[in-house]
């Protein structure tokens, strides 16, 4: 157990997690396990990006295992078709919590909801959230793979000057209607 929360905090750091902290594999209550809706974002963007296969399951309305039916908790699954995970929770400790995410016209957002006092208010802030993002913000492409960002001069090399481009494409989400 301890040398498995040692590596979840590492991979942790790796995603830029500062905020959170990791004693045991189950999250559960623990004076020493900690974090933060920013790092739940981070730590729910890189399951989406690395792990899309096992991502589409969050969306499934249920499934059985071993003979036994799981109902997904997450009831915006069933308000709203493009939200498609991610996790509901509750502690003692924590509340109730959501994270939720969507994604509209190639634009995903995620929203974290903790510490509410019912499953109710958890749903409902986490769809204000996730409304509000595609009401006032927009996802744009700056480049695409390999197209030519920009040059920088080369001393004492090979060549004179150096393109540089991005290995993926580049996005920037901004207000709406602030693209020019």
């Amino acid at each position: 157990e301890e040398v498995f929360a040692t590596v979840m905090n590492e991979h942790a750091r790796q995603l830029g997690m500062t905020g959170s902290n990791f004693s045991n594999s189950t999250g559960l209550p623990d004076p020493n396990t900690y974090t933060t809706a920013r790092d739940i974002v981070l730590l729910s963007a890189a399951l989406i990006t690395e792990f899309p296969r096992l991502y589409a399951r969050f969306s499934m309305p249920e499934f059985t295992y071993n003979g036994i039916r799981q109902v997904n908790r997450n009831k915006l699954l069933f308000r709203d078709d493009t939200i498609d995970g991610i996790k509901t929770g509750r502690t003692k400790s924590a509340g109730y919590c959501l994270v939720s995410s969507a994604e509209r016209d190639g634009m995903r957002l995620i929203a974290a909801v903790m510490g509410t006092g019912s499953s109710a208010r958890r749903n409902q802030g986490s769809l204000s959230l996730i409304n509000y993002g595609f009401r006032f913000f927009e996802t744009r492409e700056l480049y695409k793979r390999k197209d030519i960002i920009a040059s920088a001069k080369v001393w004492k090399g090979n060549m004179r000057q150096l393109n540089l481009s991005s290995p993926s494409l580049v996005h920037v989400t901004i207000p709406r209607g602030r693209y020019n």
